[in-house]
């Protein structure tokens, strides 16, 4: 496949404070420069953070020394925190602003939709800004009004469709802006996470358009969201930035592992032992250790295709009848109790534990949690005496489903867990 985009050595800077160098002089020397298309003489790029200040230039590096290609008909994810330089990279590859340093090379037309309202005219009306974005991409008037009834029947602001777009709300501004970027002939469509403003109903229907033009028109996509769902489920391939650097380029999965990782809540196995020290002293227990893992995941960010275990060791100082060990799984938004779950739920009597160290594990399976955040909260006492941990100690994680079930939509199923369940469906 032929080449769509090809970065080299790109990279943006911004100064702080005071716009210029401080003397005519020097602003002559740097418009000089700028017009021979050399290197900015008094931006010194570092070895430090690209995010980082420096006291001598107050410059802030939003991207440095990115490359990578694109093939043409590829649909790429670019990810990354906030502050990454997501945005930047698309508005430089829109033209809404120049590279500091580097090479751009773009082949054929780019549509873009970065944020409600750009290259939108508020005082015109929604059909006369249509025609205005189809001038800007070089499109004839006979092209546009070729598609100019799928557009506005694609938006659903029909009714409106005559009235100026300042009177809109954000929602009809995506709508329509989304409209003309997807059904307008362009080689190259960049679209920000402004989808997000949309409706659930809305941004389903744009990513199934979104897959209709890459696969079906064989268009090259730029996609970026925080939606791990949605960007696995139209993008074949992922960006992911990571302080102005570009830090990988590949399979989406791989990359939405590597972007959860650097996400992940934090919380470490010296965290645990801290939680752990911190509860009060029993005369009859103690905790020793406690762990919650995942074959091939790091930190607490998990994937809902592969069980979690929960591993517990801990110490009987004291002959005890009846001591549970258990935990209670809390669906974190709503504080939901979804179940709680004892070592000894399935014994025939209740047993003496004797003086000595215990290791107890068990194991959630796999599909059985839909996406979202959870923690462990550990259920520790005597039957009908006392609580030991209660309440005290709590674990949390998160559950994303990049390759589970339900995968093939991008939207999350309702409810607390998503069971794989098995159907049979036949021809009667």
């Amino acid at each position: 496949m032929p080449t769509a985009i090809k970065i080299e050595n790109l990279s943006k800077a911004y100064q702080l404070g005071q716009i210029g160098t401080g003397t005519l002089s020097r602003d002559f020397e740097r418009w000089w420069a700028g017009v021979r298309k050399m290197e900015d003489p008094f931006l010194k790029i570092g070895e430090e953070n690209s995010q980082a200040t420096t006291s001598k230039t107050n410059i802030v590096w939003s991207l440095k020394d990115i490359s990578f290609e694109i093939q043409q008909g590829d649909t790429v994810g670019i990810i990354g925190r906030n502050g990454a330089g997501k945005s930047t990279l698309l508005k430089i590859l829109s033209r809404v602003t120049s590279p500091t340093t580097g090479i751009i090379k773009a082949k054929g037309r780019i549509a873009s939709l970065l944020e409600v309202g750009t290259g939108f005219h508020p005082e015109l009306t929604g059909r006369e800004n249509i025609y205005l974005n189809g001038a800007i991409l070089g499109m004839r008037k006979k092209e546009i009004d070729r598609k100019l009834a799928e557009i506005i029947d694609f938006s659903g602001v029909e009714k409106y469709i005559d009235t100026p777009v300042k009177r809109y709300s954000s929602g009809m501004y995506v709508r329509l802006a989304f409209a003309v970027a997807a059904h307008l002939d362009s080689e190259i469509l960049i679209v920000d996470e402004v989808l997000a403003v949309g409706d659930a109903e809305f941004q389903k229907k744009c990513l199934s358009k979104m897959s209709d033009v890459s696969k079906g028109e064989g268009r090259t996509i730029l996609f970026v969201s925080h939606n791990m769902v949605a960007v696995n489920t139209l993008c074949r391939q992922v960006l992911l930035l990571g302080n102005g650097l570009n830090t990988f380029l590949g399979s989406a999965q791989s990359g939405i592992k590597k972007y959860l990782h650097q996400n992940s809540l934090f919380l470490n196995n010296n965290d645990i032992k801290n939680l752990i020290l911190k509860l009060p002293a029993d005369e009859s227990f103690e905790l020793l250790t406690f762990s919650v893992v995942q074959e091939d995941s790091d930190g607490f960010e998990f994937h809902s295709d592969s069980s979690i275990k929960i591993l517990i060791e801990y110490a009987v100082k004291k002959e005890t009848m009846g001591l549970r060990i258990g935990f209670d799984l809390i669906e974190a938004e709503t504080e939901s109790l979804i179940f709680r779950s004892f070592h000894d739920e399935r014994a025939n009597e209740i047993k003496r534990v004797k003086i000595g160290t215990y290791f107890s594990e068990v194991e959630i399976p796999s599909n059985l949690l839909n996406e979202g955040s959870y923690y462990f909260s550990l259920s520790i006492g005597i039957h009908n005496v006392r609580w030991i941990v209660y309440e005290a100690f709590k674990s949390p994680f998160r559950i994303n489903n990049i390759n589970g079930i339900n995968k093939i939509y991008s939207e999350k199923s309702p409810g607390i867990i998503k069971p794989a369940l098995n159907w049979l469906t036949r021809n009667i």
